[in-house]
């Protein structure tokens, strides 16, 4: 009978990169900055949670796609991905936020990406798509998330766009609100030390008494403007989340 080779050593599996995963700026006016200054000037960073992503699908799931090398700091690594320029030639910040809109499909609470919207520190938007599906849509939820079936059959693979973003968060710090849901339609991992998710910063949940404040609450409170009156743009939500982010960006990161 053959025998198996007992000094047959396994190929070493390339290392697992996690992704570096980071709306128009405007002075704030009618903000309630004088109810909320002594939160901002007492309270203390909070702490990175580290659970991890779990979507459940019931189709086989795209590949999750990781660009951070886990033994690198992106942040305080010198690199081109400080300041470059896209195809667009817009500029690429260090800083950048992202907003997905969704759509509904199998019992329509779960959800799948439909449009996908990056905006540089500066408020100036670096991406965006519509993404076509990959499974029948049962609940487009126009009325909130402003998609309509047309946008979708001209939108852009799925796998695109994963590669394509993955390729804009490489080395940045990632800004938006409720991040995990973002990250979890496009199938992203992203390092949570360099998230900057305004639902989970903790001055910003005292305001709403601790609980998730929405990010239209904080719009109205902090920088005294409407936004998501009616339908919502992934493209304003994202500018919004930056703009809020780049005002408290000191004491954010003390």
């Amino acid at each position: 009978m053959d025998s198996v080779p007992s000094n047959t050593k396994r190929k070493k599996k390339r290392s697992k990169t996690e992704q570096f995963v980071p709306s128009t700026e405007r002075k704030a006016s009618g903000c309630n900055w004088e109810m909320y200054k002594n939160l901002f000037s007492e309270s203390k960073p909070n702490k990175q949670q580290t659970e991890k992503n779990t979507p459940q699908h019931r189709h086989p799931k795209p590949k999750r796609i990781y660009t951070t090398p886990l033994h690198r700091d992106p942040v305080e690594e010198k690199s081109s991905h400080d300041v470059v320029k896209n195809k667009e030639n817009k500029t690429l910040t260090k800083q950048i936020a992202m907003d997905c809109e969704m759509v509904g499909i199998g019992d329509g609470v779960e959800s799948m990406v439909a449009r996908v919207s990056i905006v540089n520190k500066h408020g100036d938007c670096i991406y965006d798509k519509y993404v076509k599906p990959r499974e029948n849509v049962v609940d487009y939820r126009t009325a909130v998330s402003g998609i309509r079936p047309e946008q979708l059959k001209t939108g852009e693979d799925f796998s695109v766009v994963q590669v394509e973003v993955a390729e804009i968060l490489k080395g940045r710090i990632l800004v938006g609100h409720a991040l995990k849901h973002d990250l979890t339609v496009l199938y992203l991992s992203h390092p949570r030390r360099y998230w900057r998710d305004t639902s989970r910063y903790k001055p910003f949940r005292q305001i709403s008494k601790g609980n998730t404040p929405s990010l239209k609450r904080l719009a109205q409170e902090l920088l005294g403007r409407e936004i998501q009156v009616g339908e919502h743009s992934s493209v304003e939500d994202a500018r919004t989340a930056m703009q809020l982010y780049m005002l408290y960006r000191n004491k954010w990161e003390s």
